[in-house]
């Protein structure tokens, strides 16, 4: 009852702001029903939704309550933007076998008496600002700063928010998997695990930390020698000025959530790498960003000796290979920046044929 009075109070405060030429784009799961408040307020407008998580696969999406009445909410829209096409994929079987939809061309459906034309706009970064950001002072500083202190060391990198979506407990027993197979990385590889604070009034959140706590705190003292700490977890934020140095001076960067819509993460890594010597991402391949980067060395982040195996090939990968894969990936981002997402969006959103008839 909340969601929904949220959304129509949402929609009488943007009504009278409205132009008949302005086009809406709505954001991300919390405004799902706005489109449907506002045409029952007589809105005309073309109305654009984007979202920003995983679309659940069909049988998840169909134990939600009140499910048909989400899909039918997204039916008021006339563009509906996803992550991936994987979650376009999601999208389609879901409402064909739920929603009895009628798929009348590759990416327009039609359902509950509208029209609706989806399609895959993954979220990328601004590219040139990241790079300016990591050849910015701050940038500079903190890259040589960690290039002195960790000079006899290979630095592995995650950066995340401490959320259960993340796999920070399966990326640190990968770490430890790494350690233990591969004893060379003994007083040689160090983790450094940056968990920002995220929900901390939620207990699953409080059972996360106190885990992440535990395990961070058994590699060091199994593995810790007195100039050596295996594991420098970090349970606070970091400037973001700050990131780009520290991407850059990083061998390895582990980007692996159970699940992700995108992951951002893994595309300021590879802008932040010098292109004459770019460390390795290893990345999840349930993040929306494994479709554009195949390149990246794609993991299964509940396998942590698959995890551990693939952090070792990072770690011992020869520097024309890394060049290799480094340009393929920075290309992809390049192109498909996020001036790129917001303008083909837009721009179908634009064009798109309105349903007269709904």
């Amino acid at each position: 009852a909340g969601y929904r009075r949220v959304n129509r109070l949402f929609a009488q405060k943007l009504l009278p702001l409205l132009k008949p030429e302005d086009l809406v784009w709505v954001h991300d799961y919390h405004l799902i029903p706005l489109a449907a408040e506002l045409r029952a307020l007589g809105c005309g407008n073309r109305i654009g939704f984007f979202l920003h998580i995983p679309m659940p696969p069909r049988l998840i999406m169909a134990a939600i309550p009140e499910q048909e009445w989400l899909m039918r909410s997204l039916f008021a829209y006339d563009l509906v933007g996803f992550q991936s096409e994987t979650d376009v994929t999601h999208f389609s079987h879901y409402i064909e076998a739920e929603a009895q939809a009628e798929q009348l061309s590759p990416e327009r459906f039609r359902a509950f008496n509208r029209t609706l034309r989806v399609g895959a706009y993954p979220i990328g970064i601004d590219v040139d600002d990241f790079v300016r950001l990591t050849q910015a002072k701050e940038g500079r500083e903190t890259f040589l700063r960690m290039r002195e202190e960790y000079a006899r060391r290979r630095l592995l990198l995650g950066v995340d928010r401490l959320d259960y979506s993340k796999g920070l407990p399966q990326r640190v027993q990968a770490f430890r998997a790494l350690l233990e197979r591969y004893p060379e990385n003994r007083n040689s590889a160090t983790l450094i695990q940056i968990a920002s604070p995220s929900r901390e009034d939620v207990s699953a959140y409080d059972d996360l930390r106190r885990q992440m706590d535990s395990l961070c705190g058994a590699i060091n003292g199994d593995y810790g020698e007195l100039d050596w700490m295996p594991v420098r977890y970090i349970h606070r934020n970091v400037a973001r000025r700050r990131l780009p140095g520290l991407y850059r001076a990083s061998r390895v960067a582990l980007v692996t959530p159970l699940r992700d819509g995108m992951n951002l993460v893994a595309k300021e890594f590879i802008a932040a790498q010098d292109p004459a010597d770019p460390g390795m991402l290893v990345l999840s391949r349930f993040a929306g960003a494994a479709e554009q980067l195949k390149e990246a060395l794609l993991v299964n982040p509940y396998d942590t000796q698959g995890t551990a195996e693939a952090i070792q090939r990072a770690l011992t990968m020869p520097l024309e290979e890394r060049i290799r894969r480094h340009e393929a990936l920075l290309s992809r981002i390049r192109k498909l920046d996020v001036h790129w997402w917001c303008s083909s969006f837009l721009q179908a959103l634009k064009h798109v044929e309105q349903d007269v008839t709904g």
